[in-house]
C-alpha cells in the first residue's frame, strides 16, 4: 500500500502561450480526456477532484488490476471504435453507471505519464526522468488500454502530435529534474493549440471592468444562440466595444453555467445587448461541443467588417 492517504493531491499545470525550447524540458501530449488517478491494487479510480470513479470505470480499474501495485496518474480517453478518433462527450455517458455500456461505439484508455507510488515507496520526490522510466516499466507487457504517453525534449517533434495524434489538444511540459508536487507548485505547464473564429456579442457579463466579460452567441437555424462566455476582457477589446453595444432591454438574464463553459457552476447573469457586434475570438476548439465551446473563448478584437448574418452556421 501506498505510504500516502488515497487519492492523492495531482499536479497542475500552468497555462502558457508558448512552447517551453529551453534545455532541461521534456514534452508530453496533452489528451482531451478526464484527469484520473488509479490505484492498481485495490481496483479504485478517482477524478482529479477525489471523485470515486471506480464504479464507472470498472474497464479500467479491471485492467489496471493487471499491473504491479501502484499509484499511477493519467488521463481517461474515448477512442471512438470505428478508428475516426477520441469523444470528449462519451465520457460522460459512464456517469452514474457501472462499467461500459451495451452497444457503446467507444472504448475508455488510459494515457499514463506519472507514477505517484510503488508498493509502498513514495516515488514522488524522485526526479521526472526516474518516474517516466518506471512507469514505462510497470506498464510493459500490460493491457493495451493502458499504455504511457510518449515524450520528447524535440519541440518540433512534440509539436507533430499535435493535430496528427487523434485526441491531442496541445502540449505538456515538465522539467526532467523536477520532483513531481501537487497543484501548480509541480512547475509543469500546459500549452493549447488556439483557433480563431467570430461571434456575435449578445450580452455582457460582470460586476467589475476586471471581471467584465461578452456573453457570445452564433445564428442556427435562424435563431441566436448562446454558445459560451469570454475571458474577462482586455483593456484594449474593453475600450474598443463598449461604445458599440446596445442594450436589447428587458432587464438581467440568465444562462446555465455549461454554457459559459464551466461544469456545475452556478447560471451566469448577465444583460443582452443587440446582436449587432462581431468579435473574433481565439478558442482551443474549432467546433462547438452541444452546441458551446467547452473552454471560455478569449476575444482577440472587434471585426467591424462582418454583421452576424455574414457568419456561417456550420462552425
Amino acid at each position: 500500500m501506498p505510504p500516502f492517504t488515497l487519492p492523492a493531491p495531482l499536479a497542475l499545470a500552468r497555462s502558457v502561450d508558448a512552447v517551453p525550447e529551453a534545455p532541461g524540458w521534456t514534452l508530453e501530449p496533452k489528451w482531451d480526456g478526464w484527469r484520473c488517478e488509479i490505484h492498481t491494487a485495490t481496483r479504485r479510480v478517482w477524478s482529479r477532484h477525489g471523485t470515486d470513479l471506480s464504479r464507472s470505470f470498472a474497464d479500467v480499474a479491471v485492467a489496471a488490476a493487471v499491473l504491479p501495485d501502484a499509484v499511477l496518474d493519467g488521463e481517461l480517453v474515448a477512442v471512438l471504435n470505428d478508428g475516426s478518433g477520441v469523444a470528449f462527450d462519451r465520457l460522460q455517458s459512464r456517469a452514474g453507471r457501472r462499467g461500459p455500456r451495451r452497444g457503446a461505439d467507444f472504448t475508455v484508455h488510459v494515457a499514463l505519464f506519472d507514477v505517484l507510488a510503488v508498493g509502498d515507496t513514495d516515488w514522488r520526490p524522485r526526479p521526472y526522468t526516474e518516474r517516466h522510466t518506471e512507469l514505462l516499466r510497470l506498464l510493459d507487457g500490460g493491457p493495451a488500454t493502458l499504455r504511457a504517453v510518449p515524450t520528447t525534449e524535440d519541440v518540433g517533434q512534440a509539436l507533430k502530435w499535435v493535430g496528427a495524434l487523434a485526441g491531442v489538444e496541445g502540449l505538456v511540459g515538465k522539467r526532467v529534474d523536477a520532483p513531481y508536487a501537487a497543484g501548480h507548485a509541480s512547475g509543469w505547464v500546459k500549452w493549447r493549440q488556439r483557433h480563431t473564429t467570430e461571434a456575435v456579442v449578445i450580452g455582457v457579463t460582470g460586476a467589475t471592468p476586471a471581471t467584465q466579460a461578452l456573453v457570445l452567441g452564433r445564428p442556427h437555424g435562424g435563431v441566436m444562440r448562446a454558445v459560451g462566455v469570454s475571458l474577462p476582457l482586455a483593456q484594449q477589446v474593453r475600450i474598443a466595444v463598449a461604445p458599440l453595444l446596445n442594450a436589447a432591454g428587458g432587464g438581467m438574464q440568465e444562462l446555465p453555467g455549461t454554457v459559459g463553459g464551466l461544469p456545475g457552476a452556478d447560471p451566469v447573469r448577465y444583460l443582452p445587448v443587440k446582436p449587432e457586434v462581431v468579435v473574433e475570438i481565439e478558442v482551443d476548439q474549432e467546433r462547438l461541443e452541444f452546441g458551446r465551446y467547452r473552454h471560455r473563448p478569449r476575444v482577440r478584437r472587434v471585426r467591424g467588417d462582418l454583421t452576424s448574418e455574414l457568419l456561417d452556421e456550420g462552425q
